[in-house]
């Protein structure tokens, strides 16, 4: 009876971890739906997560912290672009992912760019908010300059 019990809340607490996670879109197309109806900017990541020191220092530092989460959640569209040396992904997601590298000039890693977008006649129109990288300093310093991007003081 006891093993029965564990494995319940074994159960219960890998739900509850998995409920936790962020949603982060691979496909801009969906993203860009979602951004539209929520009336939020899309996060653009940019990273080369198999083999970017820097790209996972930021994952660890920054996007897996309960206060990028709390931040993403009520302030942005999650949408990862990834471009790694070993793990396979699909010709579509990879020319989608190219073809996003160039129309934003992306050439190092990680680059994270704020934007919004919208569909017009199978055209896709990106108004670009800003752009940033790793910031030393953790999730606060990281935060406090993606404040500065997507809700930017008037002067």
């Amino acid at each position: 009876m006891k093993k029965i019990i564990l494995v319940a809340l074994f159960f219960v607490g890998a739900f509850a971890t998995q409920a936790q996670e962020l949603k982060w879109y691979t496909d801009v197309k969906e993203a860009i739906t979602v951004s539209n109806k929520a009336q939020k900017p899309m996060l653009l990541f940019f990273t080369g997560s198999d083999w970017c020191g820097w790209c996972i220092r930021l994952q660890n530092e920054v996007l897996k912290t309960p206060e990028f989460k709390k931040w993403a959640e009520d302030n942005v569209v999650l949408v990862e672009l990834d471009y790694p040396r070993a793990v396979p992904q699909t010709p579509e997601l990879k020319n989608q992912n190219n073809e996003l590298q160039q129309a934003f000039g992306i050439q190092g890693f990680p680059t994270v760019y704020f934007t919004s977008a919208e569909s017009k006649d199978g055209k896709v129109n990106f108004k670009g908010l800003g752009k940033t990288g790793y910031v030393a300093g953790g999730p606060s310093a990281w935060l406090t300059v993606a404040e500065e991007i997507v809700h930017p003081k008037k002067s």
